[in-house]
């Protein structure tokens, strides 16, 4: 996966994967276990992630830890209060765009040098995800699962920006029951 400037799809999954890995990361730390990012980078298609060395992606976890509080602020600031961060993260690394065709890919922008490392390179390809988001439509796209018991952060993709939930079928079912038993219970 690499973030081609305009390609909506590619946009959405990066910012799909990095609310996921921030959720994943929230529920491992509440359960006290370790997060794997490998398998959701693969299910986000980041070509690179099967291959990646358990070294980068271990670095990879822990930018997008440092990142999370501040992904999270999404479903409540607004873009101004992102530009600042995401511009001071941006300024940290090597940043040099090129056309590049591989793999059976179109062409797309590769946000890095060849060279960068893996970790670099998903997180750059994050920022600018984030960057074109801000710029498109603010942050209006992200929010928290309306479900009572759940913190998890979610980024809609939906036409019409009408997601509550996050991607836990489990929150929207026990949120539409309850709503339905206590409308039951009042006629």
């Amino acid at each position: 996966m690499y973030v081609t400037s305009g390609n909506d799809t590619e946009i959405r999954q990066t910012l799909e994967a990095v609310v996921d890995i921030v959720n994943a990361i929230d529920d491992a730390e509440a359960e006290g276990c370790a997060v794997e990012p490998r398998p959701l980078l693969e299910a986000h298609n980041f070509s690179r992630a099967a291959i990646a060395p358990a070294a980068a992606i271990r670095r990879l976890e822990e930018r997008i830890r440092e990142l999370a509080p501040r992904v999270r602020s999404l479903a409540v600031a607004g873009p101004d209060d992102a530009v600042g961060w995401i511009n001071a993260e941006l300024a940290e690394i090597e940043i040099a765009p090129s056309l590049t065709e591989h793999d059976g890919d179109p062409l797309h922008v590769h946000w890095t040098p060849a060279s960068a490392r893996f970790d670099d390179q998903v997180i750059a390809d994050v920022l600018m995800a984030l960057t074109q988001e801000l710029a498109d439509t603010g942050t209006t796209r992200f929010g928290k699962c309306a479900a009572s018991d759940c913190e998890h952060l979610f980024f809609d993709s939906t036409r019409n920006g009408s997601r509550r939930f996050c991607n836990d079928a489990r929150c929207a079912s026990r949120t539409h029951t309850a709503d339905h038993r206590r409308r039951q219970q009042s006629t």
